[in-house]
């Protein structure tokens, strides 16, 4: 086990033979099986791989949804193992924004409501709630919706409202799944083109699973998983000159 004074903080995830085995009968079902991976402050990462291959089982131990059978993870230089049930929620409050593929909007509150709730458990006033989610949604180009409702949007404004919730209580990293999978080819576009410019904006790390090709236009560097393993790194550049030869 690594000393605390070791953790380098230039790397705001790192795991560390990280594993995640389910039991489905006599059959032991391997997630994921020993994933060391350093994602460094600020960059944008696209998570690859066919389905089944751990990508959603990785983000639930990113984002200290689950807990891993065996390795470890590193937050901000934080190994959330250590974390009591009330240090783990402040982390996941404060630290880490998520953006789902189905959008997962309150259907009964409008798009500023929605934004609004994460700073409410993260004890934020009332006053700058109202100013930072208003300010965070007329970023992405939604300063006109404020008061409608998610079925009073389109798809693409959902997952706009969605990012702007993700980015409530300025966190260091967001995770993204999936976050084009619902959408057309060019609101898709528009949402990966939002992604990027929030990621060089606000210096905030996107790490996003997905299937869809047009990420990897915006992305630092590519991880490709295969049965649970990480099957190979690729930059962006590096895909490039690969698809050109």
């Amino acid at each position: 086990m690594r000393e605390e004074e070791n953790i380098s903080f230039e790397y705001v995830v790192e795991t560390e033979d990280l594993a995640k085995y389910y039991q489905m009968g006599p059959v032991t079902v391997k997630a994921l099986d020993g994933v060391d991976l350093r994602i460094k402050r600020g960059e944008y990462i696209s998570i690859m791989g066919p389905s089944g291959s751990g990508k959603t089982t990785l983000f639930n131990m990113v984002g200290g949804i689950d807990r891993p059978t065996r390795g470890r993870v590193y937050i901000d230089g934080v190994d959330i193992a250590k974390l009591d049930a009330y240090e783990l929620a402040w982390l996941r409050c404060r630290k880490i924004g998520y953006i789902f593929q189905t959008f997962n909007l309150i259907p009964v509150l409008t798009a500023i409501e929605n934004v609004m709730l994460p700073m409410i458990f993260a004890g934020v006033e009332r006053e700058e709630r109202f100013r930072r989610a208003r300010e965070i949604l007329e970023m992405v180009g939604l300063g006109d919706r404020l008061n409608h409702k998610p079925a009073e949007l389109s798809g693409g404004q959902q997952q706009r409202v969605a990012i702007a919730r993700a980015l409530a209580n300025n966190p260091v990293i967001i995770l993204a799944d999936e976050p084009t999978g619902n959408l057309d080819l060019h609101t898709g576009l528009e949402i990966i083109t939002l992604l990027r410019e929030m990621n060089k904006e606000k210096g905030v790390t996107v790490i996003a699973a997905t299937h869809d090709l047009k990420m990897i236009d915006v992305s630092d560097r590519i991880i490709y998983l295969r049965d649970g393993r990480i099957d190979r790194y690729e930059t962006r550049a590096e895909v490039y000159v690969r698809v050109s030869e």
